[in-house]
């Protein structure tokens, strides 16, 4: 891709997501929605593929829908309260439907059918856009809207989202729609505690981000996509694998990572508000998670490919990728925990 189109299309993200995290108007936070949907999908499309066209047409036919769902919902809230403020989205009609709508937009079950399926289409740069860079502005609006929202409604697409992120990841041997499945269960877990604590859940959304893109980083320097090319990973880059392994645990919520501390403070909120059954299936559902990520550490860690030589080691051709920024990402996603006493005050 061109270096001018990329810029253009960096500039249109980073606008869209800024209009909408700014706006007070229920019509400029749209249009923000509008232009992050537009901007992605010259992206998705390269390079030119009958899979990457496929995908982008799926992203673009339900984010279409998602949009549609969003103006009505404004329209109608506009018309029962005379109101286009953010803050003001009081009818719960209205209030629904942008909940639906901003789920969609999230990839939360029901509506998760299509986030499998668009990233495995995708390169491994454009996924982790998708999967990471495209969650923030649906989740802030939702955060400004958190005093209205319904929480049966909350609860069912978070219970639904962190189930099936978990048991349709369980069979998948490509690393895209694990991935895919493990953004889906990391959703349902942001919304759970939205109406509660709000703050917690830009908390959780923060930590999955950073979490995923050193994932999808590592992936991309390997040139990985299946399991099974992983257990070759340690020909190429040795201290990569545990890398991987550490982010893959954070991930997972394992303590003492940093993963585990948004995991804990949402079960702790929960159950400080007597939802102590969906606290229990919260963490019930994050051991499917646990599972598929430690069939990937297995693989990338304690396997190794059969090779048909004798030689084990790979020619040391010049790596072209840049790698500066994974070690950083790494640290912050594996070992912030003991900081969590300041995240709480901050919560």
């Amino acid at each position: 891709m061109s270096p001018y189109v990329l810029l253009i299309i960096s500039i249109s993200l980073f606008l869209g997501t800024s209009l909408t995290l700014f706006s007070n108007h229920w019509l400029m936070a749209w249009m923000g929605l509008e232009i992050n949907t537009l901007a992605i999908i010259p992206m998705m499309t390269y390079p030119n593929h009958p899979r990457s066209t496929e995908a982008a047409i799926k992203y673009f036919l339900t984010q279409a829908t998602a949009s549609m769902l969003v103006m009505f919902a404004i329209i109608h809230n506009a018309w029962m309260t005379n109101q286009w403020t953010l803050l003001q989205m009081s009818n719960s009609t209205a209030s629904v439907l942008m909940t639906l709508a901003l789920a969609m937009k999230l990839g939360l079950a029901p509506f998760h059918f299509w986030v499998p399926e668009v990233t495995q289409g995708i390169s491994l740069s454009s996924g982790a856009i998708l999967l990471t860079w495209q969650k923030i502005a649906p989740t802030v609006l939702l955060y400004q809207i958190s005093p209205t929202l319904n929480m049966k409604v909350l609860i069912t697409l978070a219970f639904l989202s962190t189930m099936l992120g978990g048991w349709g990841g369980l069979n998948q041997t490509h690393l895209r729609k694990i991935l895919a499945y493990s953004s889906i269960a990391h959703m349902g877990w942001m919304a759970i505690i939205m109406m509660i604590n709000p703050t917690l859940a830009l908390l959780n959304l923060l930590i999955y981000i950073i979490a995923t893109l050193t994932l999808f980083l590592m992936l991309n320097f390997a040139s990985v996509t299946k399991i099974k090319s992983l257990t070759n990973l340690w020909n190429k880059s040795a201290p990569m694998t545990m890398a991987i392994l550490l982010t893959l645990l954070s991930l997972g919520g394992l303590p003492p990572l940093t993963g585990f501390m948004p995991k804990w403070l949402i079960l702790q909120e929960l159950a400080s508000n007597d939802n102590i059954i969906m606290a229990t299936l919260m963490a019930l559902s994050a051991l499917l998670n646990l599972f598929f990520y430690m069939r990937i550490i297995y693989a990338s860690t304690l396997t190794m490919f059969p090779t048909i030589n004798n030689s084990k080691i790979q020619w040391p051709y010049p790596q072209t990728k840049t790698i500066n920024i994974i070690p950083t990402l790494t640290i912050i996603s594996s070992l912030l925990l003991p900081l969590t006493p300041l995240f709480i005050t901050l919560t």
